[in-house]
C-alpha cells in the first residue's frame, strides 16, 4: 500500500527535508566564524607568557563575568565548526573523495579539543583558580593556554589540507584556488613553529595569537560560503 502523496510531501518537506539540514550544517562555518570573533572580542587580550602575577589576577579574576560569557559562545562555535567539519565530510565522500573527507573528521576533532581544553583553562582560571594565592601554579595554567594555540596549527592546517586538496581532487574548485588553499596551509603550519622566547614570533605574537587564526577564520568562511552555494542533495542527513 503506498503512501499517499500528501504524506509524502509532509515527509520529505520543511524540516524533515535532507537538503534544508545539509544547507543548515553547511553554514554552520559561517556561523563557527562569527561566534568565535565575538567570543574573542569578549575575551579579551589573555595575559602574555611570563606575566606578572598582578597581570594574571587583575584579567582571570577581574573579568570573571566576561571570561565565562566568552566562553560560552566560543563552545557555541566550537559546536558549528563541529557540524561544519560533518558537512565537509560528507561533500567529499559524495565526490569520491572519501579518504580526505575522513582526514577532515580527525582532524577537526582534534582542533576541537584543543579549542575545548584552551577555554577550560580560561574559564576554570575565572571560575575560581585565578583568585587564589597560587600565582606559580596560575601562571603555568596561563602559559599551557598559549601553548594549545600554538600546537592547534597542526591539527588546524591538517583540516584546511583535507578541504583544499579534497575539493581540488574533486573537480570542485580551480587550480588557482588549489594553490592559495596550500599558501593556507603552510602559512597556517608555520604557527607550529611560533616558540621564539620574544618578540613577533613567541607564542604569545602576532603571528600566533592574530595572523594564523584569522588565515583559518577566513577559510573556514569560504569554504563555508561556497558549499552553501553547491547543489545540496545529499541523503544521509
Amino acid at each position: 500500500m503506498s503512501a499517499s502523496p500528501a504524506v509524502t510531501t509532509a515527509a520529505t518537506g520543511g524540516y524533515n527535508n535532507p537538503a534544508f539540514w545539509e544547507r543548515l550544517w553547511r553554514v554552520s562555518g559561517v556561523n563557527f566564524v562569527v561566534f568565535f570573533a565575538i567570543a574573542w572580542v569578549i575575551y579579551g587580550n589573555q595575559p602574555e607568557v611570563g606575566a606578572p602575577a598582578s597581570a594574571l589576577v587583575a584579567f582571570y579574576d577581574g573579568d570573571r563575568t566576561r571570561i565565562l560569557i566568552a566562553t560560552f559562545i566560543a563552545g557555541l562555535a566550537i559546536l558549528n565548526f563541529l557540524w561544519f567539519a560533518a558537512a565537509l565530510r560528507t561533500t567529499l565522500a559524495d565526490a569520491g573523495q572519501g579518504g580526505w573527507g575522513a582526514a577532515a573528521t580527525a582532524s577537526s576533532a582534534a582542533v576541537g579539543v584543543l579549542l575545548l581544553l584552551l577555554f577550560t583553562v580560561g574559564a576554570a582560571l575565572a571560575y575560581s583558580i585565578g583568585g587564589s594565592k597560587n600565582h606559580a601554579f596560575i601562571s603555568g595554567l596561563n602559559d599551557f593556554g598559549w601553548a594549545c594555540l600554538v600546537l592547534s596549527s597542526f591539527p588546524r592546517a591538517m583540516f584546511i589540507m583535507s578541504g583544499t586538496f579534497g575539493l581540488w581532487r574533486a573537480g570542485r574548485i580551480s587550480n588557482g584556488i588549489f594553490a592559495v588553499g596550500v599558501a593556507v596551509v603552510v602559512l597556517v603550519l608555520l604557527g607550529g613553529t611560533t616558540w621564539v622566547s620574544g618578540g613577533f614570533w613567541t607564542p604569545d605574537g602576532p603571528y600566533s595569537h592574530f595572523i594564523s587564526p584569522i588565515i583559518s577564520l577566513a577559510w573556514v568562511l569560504a569554504v563555508s560560503v561556497f558549499l552553501t552555494r553547491s547543489p545540496a542533495t545529499r541523503s544521509g542527513w
